[in-house]
């Protein structure tokens, strides 16, 4: 008997996969094709007017971190790229920390409502994603730009005589990308706190522990799962953000998404665009598996 179902569970799994194979297939072609494509341009020779020139060549990803000199062919330190990566990853970090300050306490608030009240401030969460992140983008520049809402506001109230000028500055960027992505660190956290066990705060409350000891030691170290999740949730699109500092920062405020598309149309150098796709790729995927590592470190340490 035991043979038998095991045979049957064989044949199950095995019809299983045959049945699943058309579309594994579909996803892989969709999936690997393009970045097949991206990884093979960025070893070609780019071409006079875009597109590549099909010989072998390294100069797309020596490109990344060199420039060439146009008299001489010599080699030089490109600072310009290496400060757009610097302000990419500077932003993506810090609109990470911002939403966390933000989402937290939200996330917090929300889970400690009775349950009948928790839907309805989920759903006012998630009303940005009902909105085109373009037309999200324009709201805030409505607000930052020097005759926008919140300079109307300061001049009003009289705490400021001119017009803060925040558009076209990494701030406003910052302040965007920020007002984007919240919501991607709200849901995460809020998934984490509603699993909370709160008799676990009355427990460190009776042994005397100070409301920074129960955050410290109590709260984040059991909700760290959904605070890696959302991290990497904000950070990774944080990185490859174009419309927000497209429109917020102008064209002296780009980020590595910005200059990516700035090679593949002006800049016709289609192998720098593709190495730097690339590199994009690679960080990001070692930022998921730092989530992943981290996730999997918080769930030894629950268990």
């Amino acid at each position: 008997m035991s043979r038998a179902e095991d045979a049957m569970t064989r044949t199950a799994t095995r019809n299983g996969w045959l049945l699943s194979t058309p579309a594994l297939i579909l996803l892989t072609l969709a999936a690997a094709g393009p970045l097949l494509i991206v990884l093979v341009y960025s070893f070609l020779e780019k071409g006079q007017y875009g597109n590549v020139e099909w010989a072998f060549s390294w100069d797309g990803w020596v490109g990344i971190l060199f420039t060439r000199d146009i008299f001489d062919g010599t080699l030089g330190l490109a600072d310009a790229h290496l400060t757009i990566f610097w302000r990419s990853v500077k932003l993506s970090l810090m609109t990470t920390a911002i939403t966390f300050a933000l989402g937290f306490p939200t996330a917090w608030f929300i889970a400690t409502r009775p349950a009948a009240e928790r839907g309805m401030w989920l759903f006012l969460i998630t009303i940005p994603f009902w909105t085109n992140l373009l037309i999200r983008t324009f709201a805030i520049n409505e607000v930052l730009r020097s005759e926008g809402l919140l300079n109307t506001v300061l001049i009003s109230l009289g705490l400021i005589d001119a017009p803060l000028q925040i558009m076209y500055t990494d701030r406003a960027v910052l302040i965007g990308m920020a007002y984007v992505y919240l919501p991607l660190m709200v849901l995460p956290l809020y998934a984490a706190i509603e699993r909370f066990d709160m008799r676990l705060l009355e427990a460190a409350y009776d042994l005397y522990a100070s409301r920074m000891q129960v955050l410290r030691h109590v709260i984040l170290p059991i909700v760290k799962p959904g605070i890696v999740a959302g991290s990497i949730l904000v950070f990774v699109p944080s990185l490859g953000a174009y419309v927000t500092p497209r429109v917020l920062g102008g064209g002296k405020n780009m980020m590595i998404g910005n200059f990516i598309e700035l090679q593949f149309g002006q800049g016709r150098n289609w192998p720098l665009g593709a190495a730097l796709s690339m590199t994009l790729l690679v960080v990001v995927m070692v930022a998921l598996l730092f989530y992943v590592r981290a996730a999997n470190r918080g769930s030894n340490t629950n268990g």
